[in-house]
């Protein structure tokens, strides 16, 4: 997979199209060294921007740009959950970043909903289906890794028009490899998906016995590790900090509505939350820091 720069994300436009797109909002030359309550609030006011402006045009698509570049941090949270895998990592941020930017294109900030919390299924979600596309059972090499597409497009191409499966002479012929290389990449896609020896190999039986004995991944696994890695920082939070979480994570309280309750601003509570989930945060991350000293904005 090719990659791409992060500094390559975001284009400058002319100046001229830039306070056309702003509107206002101040213009910030480096987002991702703003802080996370800074990010957070300059976020907002550009997914308000964002609704006004017409798709397609140079001041949508800085705006856009400029939230996907506010927001990267995101995209290297969630990687860091799979840095032991054998994808290279600027694979992984750059799937992420796709992922980022649907959530981007997706979000609704009328929602009163964090974009975080928003945004980090669909990044986790397109890493884990980019690992669900690549991942092989053992190492193959790139040549068989190819020639096991090209013959499953081949199948599917010759299938058709003979309204048969083809034989190994017809593979052959159509790819323009011999008969053995057939054969080589057919033992290769073996390697794509591992299957027990004790499933049957007959049409009828083999796809569902392989599907009984396939088990689906758990999300809440991954909730309930969460909360017990935050537990013990929890539990060093002052009352009204605790009281503060509890509304807007428990109750899914607005900040205005957890205001009146707690006799706060809304801007008040907004900041008191930011700088408890920025504490958590670091708190978190403290036994994996970030090679390049990028702010994490994956809660709150």
């Amino acid at each position: 997979m090719s990659t791409v720069r992060e500094d390559t994300v975001r284009t400058e436009p002319p100046p001229a199209v830039r306070a056309r797109a702003l509107d206002g909002i101040p213009e910030v030359a480096r987002p991702q060294d703003l802080s996370t309550g800074d990010a957070q609030s300059l976020s907002s006011a550009l997914f308000r921007r964002l609704a006004e402006l017409e798709e397609g045009t140079p001041e949508h698509a800085y705006v856009r740009n400029t939230l996907v570049e506010l927001n990267l941090s995101l995209v290297k949270f969630a990687a860091r959950r799979f840095r032991n895998r054998a994808e290279p990592m600027e694979d992984i941020v750059q799937v992420g970043t796709i992922g980022l930017i649907k959530a981007i294109d997706r979000f609704d900030v009328e929602r009163e909903v964090e974009f975080s919390s928003f945004a980090l299924p669909t990044i986790t979600g397109e890493m884990k289906r980019f690992f669900r596309d690549t991942s092989w059972a053992v190492q193959v090499p790139r040549r068989l890794q190819e020639l096991r597409l090209r013959l499953a497009r081949a199948l599917e191409a010759l299938g058709q028009e003979l309204g048969r499966p083809p034989t190994t002479a017809e593979l052959a012929a159509h790819l323009g490899v011999t008969e053995a290389e057939v054969v080589e990449g057919e033992r290769a896609a073996n390697g794509y998906l591992a299957r027990s020896l004790d499933i049957p190999d007959d049409d009828t039986g083999a796809a569902a016995g392989l599907m009984r004995r396939l088990g689906e991944e758990e999300g809440a696994f991954d909730v309930v590790d969460s909360l017990e890695s935050l537990k013990p920082l929890i539990a060093g939070l002052t009352d009204r900090e605790r009281t503060l979480l509890s509304l807007r994570f428990g109750e899914e309280l607005t900040q205005a509505e957890i205001g009146a309750r707690v006799g706060l601003s809304q801007m008040h509570v907004s900041r008191l939350l930011a700088q408890v989930l920025e504490r958590l945060r670091v708190g978190l991350l403290e036994d994996a820091p970030d090679p390049d000293g990028a702010r994490s904005a994956a809660l709150g």
